[in-house]
């Protein structure tokens, strides 16, 4: 015997009794005489080497680890073992490519048994399936729950399915005897003998399991003799010494056995299944217990703190961020002190873990991977790196440098295009993250807001739409905020959200009004797909109800046609909401119709809340300059000249984007004709009131080249023909130049108006 011969022997005398006295052969094999025994189709498989695909389905115990070691004894094909609960894809892949290097190099088959095969997950399942049918692979799988509920049902198809059953009585008895006669394996060195009915409650006690027998014979046995060395030379106690087993003994034993068991067996991982599962149920007793199992039975503290780390982010994450430094710290402790005071660092990680809040919010991941897969998309131009054909191709034009806002953020699109709107993270309203949740959810909210608000917009509505605005997101942020406080909304308001396309009401409504009833109406399929996207991520009792508004028809016509779908019959809300619903004076007319059609919608005392931005009221390039530039005399005379000329655009009635503000859609509606008669009839025959209120709002904003170069476009901007065709070249050219010069220094404030309108019913 070389040195490796002896460490293996030494080992194995190690193992526990039940690892030891595995069968070998066909011969050795005990009980489950239905499948395997003399002339059995399985027997007669197994022998002549030519097996097909098998499950072995049944309780622990009952021999399918055996069974499958058996087969690899007897088969002259290349025979691989895996467990479901430690491999993953790439474990199989790995297999697989051996599998397929075995057949084409020697012609040789390969055996995988997978034990716990149904802990796999429908990937890992799927990834063996076309080897399993093209035959490189030939799958033996065990498990304890039933392969028709469990297991893929292509690969069940594809494999007898034989099930085992709990041993009896008299095959326990034959493998006891096994064990007690086998003087390599077992304590057929000594001689075991048993006071009457010892060794038969031992076995009655085992119910059929095997495993569990031989652990409680073990402890019978090893317990009572004072000393117990058998690898020591002479062996303790000596060769042909009597050990007898009393009835106290056995009973005893059955009380201890539970702390011993196979770790390549399933109580293995039973055990720290059970322990894993008491974290994220956060019951510390248990854990604790499950926990003593383990280390009771010589578990390794490290395969402990390894899945505690796993639970740390899988089970607890971003609920508790801390947990995972805590566990990482005790197991750093734990290297540093060892058993057995390391038990207090496995202890302390224990319970941290089963006390903290729980958050499996980290799966998000898997969402974004199966997308990955499913999609092949593009890096946005914005988002490439600019130090490489930045000016050739355009990489990193239109990036948003955050640091330079307000809060260190702003509203940009960082997903592909085809992946916008696409949602994998949500977090939970368990500790860290509830303190998160609606910051997280409100930026994701605006970011949506902002990218969908431009989806439907001319070329000429976009460009007004940006020089009305400073910086989008704060805009928008406090726009949203404006029009709920102007609400007065109650926790079981009813609320709709005409032209909901940007997202921007629907999320913060639905959240503040938990126990109400929220409805988004949206006028384009891009915006509908993207909301909802997003509400699919709610509880279903939480979802607003989002409804796509015919196209092809008037405004007012699409509207009355949405309203006649189920959602809203026999209901009325109390809360309704526009916003921007104007971009030219023909639109003001359409919008009395829409109001109209909305009036038997409305409760009694609701009201309609009209948020819109008056281009009219937009900035003036020239007044950024005045104050920067009131010493410098050929400077001012030059802004000067340039304030003339657009005070003179904005103030054009011929253009429909400024022939009318706020007060001119004030005195539309309160004139408006929306039951036949007076203006008074907008819900149900009740009058209602009006009030306007403008809000100017003021922003940092960095102006870039490439706005700049848009705004005085002679040939697609309104404002540079209008510049061009009043004002002399040089000028233009002189303004245009001063004004660059003076965007790369400065950040400006930059107002915009917004109008909103109260109609109370």
């Amino acid at each position: 015997m070389d040195l490796f011969d002896a460490a293996a022997s030494g080992a194995e005398r190690e193992s526990p009794l039940a690892a030891r006295m595995r069968p070998r052969t066909l011969d050795e094999y005990i009980g489950q005489d239905h499948i395997v025994g003399k002339g059995r189709l399985l027997r007669r498989a197994i022998a002549a080497d030519r097996l097909s695909s098998v499950i072995f389905y049944g309780p622990p115990g009952t021999g399918k680890t055996t069974l499958a070691r058996v087969i690899a004894n007897h088969t002259k094909s290349n025979f691989v073992t895996l467990n479901a609960v430690l491999t993953g894809v790439q474990h199989i892949r790995d297999a697989i490519a051996h599998a397929d290097e075995q057949r084409k190099l020697y012609d040789r088959r390969t055996i995988l048994f997978v034990d716990e095969v149904h802990r796999w997950n429908k990937s890992q399942q799927d990834a063996l399936l076309p080897w399993v049918e093209n035959g490189t692979i030939i799958l033996v799988g065990a498990t304890t729950e039933n392969p028709f509920f469990e297991v893929n049902k292509a690969l069940v198809s594809r494999s007898r399915v034989f099930q085992l059953f709990p041993l009896t009585e008299e095959d326990l008895a034959r493998a006891a005897q096994a064990a007690l006669s086998d003087k390599e394996r077992g304590y057929g060195k000594w001689k075991v003998e048993f006071e009457d009915g010892a060794l038969e409650h031992l076995i009655g006690t085992a119910n059929g399991d095997a495993r569990s027998l031989l652990n409680a014979l073990e402890l019978a046995v090893e317990t009572t003799p004072e000393r117990w060395a058998p690898q020591e030379n002479p062996c303790v106690p000596p060769e042909g010494s009597r050990i007898y087993i009393s009835r106290e003994t056995a009973e005893e034993s059955i009380q201890k056995k539970v702390v011993l068991y196979d770790r390549d067996g399933d109580y293995h991982y039973d055990i720290i299944s059970a322990f894993i599962k008491s974290l994220r149920g956060r019951d510390p007793d248990a854990a604790m217990y499950w926990m003593a199992r383990m280390l009771a039975a010589g578990e390794d503290p490290h395969f402990i703190f390894r899945r505690m780390l796993i639970s740390a982010c899988e089970d607890t994450g971003l609920a508790d961020p801390h947990a995972l430094g805590i566990v990482e710290s005790c197991a750093a402790a734990f290297d540093r002190i060892g058993l057995p005071e390391g038990r207090f660092m496995l202890t302390q990680a224990a319970l941290y873990l089963a006390t903290c809040p729980k958050s499996n919010s980290t799966l998000c991941f898997f969402d974004a991977l199966k997308s990955v897969a499913e999609e092949d998309a593009e890096v946005p131009n914005h988002l490439k790196d600019a130090s490489r054909d930045a000016e050739e191709l355009g990489h990193g034009k239109g990036y948003l440098y955050p640091h330079a806002y307000k809060d260190h953020w702003t509203a940009q699109q960082y997903l592909p295009d085809n992946l916008s709107g696409r949602v994998f993270y949500n977090p939970s309203g368990q500790g860290y993250e509830k303190s998160i949740r609606d910051e997280v959810l409100g930026r994701r909210e605006l970011q949506i807001a902002a990218m969908l608000e431009n989806a439907e917009q001319t070329d000429e509505a976009l460009f007004w739409q940006q020089r009305t605005e400073s910086d989008k997101t704060n805009t928008l942020r406090s726009v949203r905020d404006l029009l709920t406080a102007k609400a007065g909304l109650s926790a079981n308001s009813r609320s709709l959200v005409v032209g909901a396309d940007d997202a921007l009401l629907v999320w913060e409504l639905n959240r503040k009004t938990p126990d109400g009833f929220t409805v988004g109406l949206c006028r384009s399929e891009q915006g509908m797909q993207v909301l909802s996207q997003y509400t699919a991520t709610l509880e279903d009792m939480h979802r607003p109800a989002i409804v796509l508004m015919p196209s092809l028809m008037s405004k007012s016509e699409s509207l009355s046609r949405a309203l006649k779908q189920k959602v809203f019959e026999d209901t009325l809300f109390d809360r309704i909401f526009y916003r921007n619903p104007v971009a030219s004076f023909a639109d003001i007319e359409e919008l009395k119709k829409e109001l109209a059609v909305l009036r038997p919608l409305a409760a009694k005392g609701a009201r309609i809340l009209i948020a819109q931005k008056i281009p009219r009221a937009a900035q003036r390039l020239s007044s950024l300059l005045q104050n920067l530039y009131a010493h410098d005399k050929k400077n001012a005379a030059l802004i000067a000249s340039i304030e003339k000329t657009e005070n003179e655009f904005y103030a054009d009635r011929s253009n429909p984007l400024f022939s009318w503000d706020g007060q001119t859609i004030k005195q539309a509606l309160e004139n408006a004709d929306t039951n036949g008669g007076s203006a008074g009839s907008m819900a149900s025959g009740a009058d209602f009131s009006l009030t306007l209120t403008v809000h100017d709002f003021c922003e940092k904003r960095k102006i870039s080249p490439q706005e700049i170069a848009r705004w005085f476009d002679e040939k697609n901007s309104a404002y540079g023909k209008f510049l061009a065709e009043k004002t002399e070249s040089e000028t233009v050219q002189a303004f245009r130049t001063l004004f660059e010069q003076t965007a790369e220094r400065y950040t400006f404030d930059w107002y915009s108006s917004v109008a909103f309108f109260t109609l109370t019913c």
